[in-house]
């Protein structure tokens, strides 16, 4: 009997010597967050980040996707990671310039030549410094990586192939005064409004066009309104950011916290491939579906700009020019 009691208890030592890894690795879970769907390549890229992170802990953490704003609009999701509801968000950049103004001279037009120059400015020293600053700042996020948002272009219903075309056309823009001066400054009329607003707005008038990269023209079925003309003008050129709650960032040892940094770095390049591809196969999505595609001079489009610029880019005058000199 007592041999039998001695069994069982070498074995319930041995069984707990089994299980307490299992215990001990029942996983932290980490939620991450985005506004767009799964499969867009910010989702895809913060997917991959989270598996490569769950594997250099050993399991200790695993990251829960929610895509597609099942947490709430971007504003709300911000406020949840500042709290550490939420522990990994990608945000556009609007909501952060609150905090950190100088991450409002990348909302200006025309401020990157193209989309290869804002590549080599947020991947080199001016990139790093904006992100130590909203990490330093009071907004309780610590900033991982960039992320691509592609190039804006106008889609109208009458086509715009050069910007006297544009004149007097109601043209929706993001609700920041600074976007809806850039289309007034180029002979538009700019009207604040809603993403989610935008379909019927043009269906029913209110609005003769908007402005987007193609995949976002696509996946909002914007192209079966009317608008079938898609002028590359390229004037918005805005990245975004990948970042984490400070409240969870303070719970990661050392080790982890630099492993985090390097995932979200590599996030910050795979976004960037799928986003091409996304590009480019959305682009060939619209063209199928009857949308023209229509190159223009820019040169006009960026000169008729320039108040705008001179207005909001006044107080980061030094910084503009160090972007314009990134070769």
């Amino acid at each position: 009997m007592i041999f039998r009691r001695k069994l069982i208890a070498v074995a319930a030592v041995a069984a707990a010597a089994f299980i307490s890894p299992l215990v001990a690795q029942a996983q932290t879970v980490l939620k991450a967050a985005d506004v767009h769907p799964t499969g867009y390549p910010t989702v895809a890229a913060t997917e991959s980040l989270g598996k490569k992170f769950e594997a250099g802990t050993n399991g200790k953490y695993k990251m829960q996707m929610y895509p597609n704003s099942v947490l709430g609009d971007e504003k709300t999701m911000i406020e949840q990671t500042q709290i550490g509801a939420i522990q990994i968000l990608r945000t556009s950049l609007g909501p952060v310039g609150a905090v950190v103004p100088e991450v409002n001279v990348f909302n200006m037009p025309f401020v990157f030549r193209d989309e290869a120059h804002m590549r080599a400015v947020i991947d080199g020293p001016i990139g790093q410094e904006i992100m130590d600053k909203i990490t330093a700042s009071p907004a309780r996020l610590v900033a991982l990586s960039w992320m691509d948002g592609g190039s804006r272009s106008l889609y109208t219903k009458k086509p715009v192939r050069s910007i006297a075309d544009l004149k007097g056309q109601k043209v929706r823009m993001m609700g920041n005064p600074l976007f809806v001066d850039t289309m007034n400054a180029l002979g538009g009329n700019g009207i604040a409004m809603g993403y989610g607003e935008v379909y019927s707005a043009l269906q029913t008038g209110v609005l003769d066009g908007a402005e987007n990269n193609p995949p976002s023209m696509f996946t909002s079925n914007h192209f079966t309104t009317g608008a079938k003309y898609y002028t590359q003008t390229n004037h918005l050129i805005i990245p975004e950011l990948l970042v984490m709650s400070k409240v969870a960032w303070d719970k990661l040892t050392p080790p982890e916290q630099a492993l985090m940094k390097k995932f979200g770095r590599e996030a910050q390049m795979e976004q960037r491939v799928l986003w091409d591809k996304s590009v480019a196969d959305y682009s060939a999505k619209l063209k199928a579906a009857g949308v023209e595609f229509i190159a223009v001079d820019q040169k006009p489009f960026f000169d008729a700009t320039a108040p705008v610029r001179a207005k909001y880019g006044a107080p980061y005058k030094d910084l503009m020019a160090r972007i314009a000199a990134v070769k």
